[in-house]
């Protein structure tokens, strides 16, 4: 994971976000794209050429500009490549059409999570990022000076589809030296017996070569609840979690663990795309 995009509105979350990505390049001898998104009020598809508005996107790009020179004198940043990049439109859609253009690995960026009104109908940048990266996405829920991962939750249905995604976790997990904790959460509208758990759990762990890692099931009353109590009994230090990218109708009346656990959960998550 040497290509690493952090997406920034100069916020402590942003910063928060950052600092963990510039502890993952230099473990990866990587670099950082820093780019911040610019949606300009009253912004059209021609803002940065019509000559009236030239005036007023000079000030704000010049603003930023500024925030990113602060930023990259931070002492955490030394040593590491440090690209900045100013991109005009929204937020998430900016962040995923860059990440794709760019061919980045991984893209970090902090929240501090949504609910209610907003999460039902707006959604934050981080869970719509989330929702459709085709790259993996560490969310940062919170300040960690030394981001250290010694207890990691991966949570799945364990399913063939899985095993892709779920080979990038194990990157990520032996990057850190982390043990794996692989979670089935069992609920009453989809109860498989202890025995039946368990077998598929050895013959999914059967296709890769793991040695820091441990085999759990747990039962409670949905998924969401599962991966949040057994997280906290483990004290995990991340969750991973496999998302479809559901759209449309599909992802409203259906929904996205992942994207709830972004929102809901205090610890940081990796999500990947199936």
């Amino acid at each position: 994971m040497k290509r690493i995009l952090v997406p920034t509105d100069f916020s402590k979350h942003a910063e928060y976000a950052l600092r963990v990505a510039a502890q993952i390049a230099k473990k990866n001898d990587g670099e950082i794209m820093l780019v911040h998104m610019l949606d300009l009020p009253n912004q059209n598809d021609d803002a940065v050429t019509a000559g009236s508005d030239i005036p007023e996107v000079m000030f704000f790009i010049n603003k930023v500009h500024e925030r990113f020179e602060e930023v990259k004198n931070s002492d955490f940043l030394d040593g590491i490549d440090v690209t900045e990049v100013v991109q005009f439109g929204k937020a998430w859609d900016g962040i995923l059409k860059y990440s794709t253009k760019q061919t980045v690995d991984l893209i970090v960026m902090g929240s501090h999570g949504a609910s209610g009104f907003q999460e039902m109908f707006i959604g934050s940048n981080t869970e719509k990022v989330v929702r459709n990266s085709e790259v993996p996405v560490l969310v940062i829920k919170k300040e960690e000076p030394e981001f250290n991962i010694n207890n990691f939750v991966f949570a799945s249905d364990f399913s063939d589809e899985i095993k892709a995604p779920f080979a990038k976790m194990v990157e990520f997990a032996t990057m850190f030296g982390a043990h794996l904790h692989l979670v089935s959460i069992n609920t009453p509208n989809n109860f498989r017996s202890t025995s039946v758990a368990k077998q598929q759990l050895a013959d999914f762990v059967a296709n890769f070569n793991l040695s820091n890692f441990s085999t759990h099931i747990y039962n409670e009353i949905n998924v969401e609840k599962g991966v949040l109590n057994f997280s906290k009994e483990v004290k995990a230090d991340l969750l991973g979690m496999c998302t479809h990218g559901r759209k449309g109708l599909a992802h409203f009346f259906n929904g996205s663990i992942s994207e709830d656990l972004v929102n809901h959960s205090d610890r940081h998550i990796l999500t990947i795309k199936i």
